[in-house]
């Protein structure tokens, strides 16, 4: 492990992947403060507030956009890595979050609720965007035995950004009223650092190679990140890589999914994916407050427990990062979705019973804990290694297309149509994520075979 290559993952992660989580939580403790901004600025141009359900519906969709943007983004991805490398795509996308900064740090001054929904959905953009490059580039510029470790470490920026979204939404911070806009903009510290350091490190050597036959780029990639002057091993196997693939062009979604030679590989990115966002990760994220105001907890105390199941989410990760590699990727991905699934089902049971046993309001808080540590401790961060693994590079950016496209049509699902499900379906909407969960973790068991410590090669060898 040398410092380019640990330096280059802690530059992506914390410029591109603590945006993604910062964003889903950063709309949980001001969602008070932003309705009343909406229903003031309707009053001031039409002269009458919003109802009740025109107001939800329009903070859903300021939740929900995010995952439009990112949907988007997420289609864009093949284009962009094909024409600008891994490297050049993180480094252009960055200008779109200071363009989504501007957009909602002005949105107050200027009345214009547009602006915040519009920097949102540019956020998502910037996101959908990185959350299937940032795992593509760490993938190839990783050695075999380091793949899963530093493929999860994005997964903890995730967590961490939730975290300091959680955080920083404390009344004592940027929780008031008049700290909202600068609340959701705080995402272009980040992003400017890393616009700043990134051109300092290398491109993917595989795309260098493979993608472009440039051997002595790659080479001097290959020096710069494993810190050693024999790398011609590493270049045979890619050379070998390139060979099986010199009469195959990069291929389409359209063309990834009608390959009955990819099948397998294919279900299992859907399957994974689509199961991470509907079980349920984004409600807890997304509506944390609301549902541990349903469970009974004291308003006053919902802030600092919403940060103290963060703070636990941060730990959960680190625990998956430092143990992908002794445990093998399915045992933490079945482990988290079979968590996940449980404590889905123990919310419905504690909301069902808080009426007449009080304490079970603390069950429901250890629930949503225990959804959150299974989630960060496989299913966050796998999944978009899986989709690394599971294909050749000829297939490679077509998988990650069709991946976080699922993923983003999930999470804008979910993410739209929660608090109408909550409305209607109560404590047994919880049900419907503890089904997910345990079916994918049925799946994986099945289906998906252990890839540690496996060359791209042998993966697709073993599906064949």
């Amino acid at each position: 492990l040398t410092f380019p290559l640990l330096s280059v993952t802690f530059l992506v992660s914390f410029g591109s992947s603590m945006l993604y989580g910062y964003n889903l939580a950063v709309v949980n403790s001001p969602a008070a403060h932003i309705k009343a901004f909406y229903n003031a600025t309707w009053s001031q141009r039409y002269g009458h507030g919003l109802a009740s359900g025109s107001l939800t519906l329009l903070y859903s969709l300021t939740v929900s956009i995010f995952a439009v943007g990112g949907l988007v983004g997420s289609l864009l991805v093949g284009v962009l890595v094909e024409r600008y490398g891994r490297k050049g795509t993180l480094s252009r996308s960055a200008l779109l979050v200071l363009l989504a900064g501007g957009f909602m740090s002005f949105s107050r001054e200027l009345g214009s609720p547009e602006m915040v929904i519009i920097g949102r959905s540019i956020t998502g953009l910037h996101s959908g965007i990185c959350l299937s490059v940032v795992p593509l580039y760490l993938g190839e510029i990783a050695p075999k035995n380091l793949r899963g470790f530093l493929s999860l470490v994005p997964s903890i920026f995730i967590c961490l950004g939730v975290f300091f979204a959680q955080v920083l939404g404390l009344p004592e911070l940027l929780g008031e009223d008049r700290f909202w806009p600068l609340f959701l903009s705080v995402v272009v510290i980040p992003t400017s650092l890393q616009l700043l350091l990134l051109h300092c490190f290398p491109e993917s050597p595989r795309y260098l190679l493979i993608e472009r036959n440039d051997v002595c780029r790659a080479t001097e990639a290959l020096h710069r990140f494993l810190g050693t002057p024999d790398v011609q091993d590493v270049i045979e196997e890619m050379k070998e890589e390139q060979r099986s693939l010199s009469s195959v062009e990069m291929v389409s979604v359209w063309q990834l999914l009608r390959d009955r030679s990819v099948r397998w590989q294919t279900l299992s990115v859907v399957v994974v994916n689509a199961g991470m966002q509907l079980s349920g990760i984004d409600a807890i994220w997304f509506y944390t407050n609301t549902i541990f105001e349903n469970a009974g907890i004291p308003v006053s105390q919902i802030p600092y427990t919403t940060v103290g199941t963060g703070a636990i989410e941060v730990v959960a990760g680190l625990i998956g990062c430092f143990t992908i590699e002794k445990l093998g990727r399915r045992p933490l991905i079945i482990t988290g979705f079979c968590a996940m699934g449980i404590c889905s089902a123990g919310i419905t049971v504690s909301l069902l019973l808080q009426t007449d046993l009080p304490w079970m309001r603390y069950v429901s808080v250890v629930c949503v804990v225990g959804i959150i540590a299974g989630f960060c401790m496989g299913p966050a961060g796998i999944p978009f290694l899986m989709t690394a693994e599971l294909f050749t590079q000829s297939h490679r950016p077509a998988a990650y297309i069709l991946g976080g496209s699922l993923n983003w049509f999930c999470n804008f699902t979910i993410g739209f149509i929660f608090p109408f499900l909550q409305m209607s379906a109560g404590a047994f909407c919880y049900l419907v994520f503890c089904g997910v969960c345990l079916l994918v973790a049925l799946y994986v068991y099945v289906i998906i075979p252990e890839t540690k410590n496996k060359t791209f090669m042998e993966i697709s060898h073993i599906f064949a």
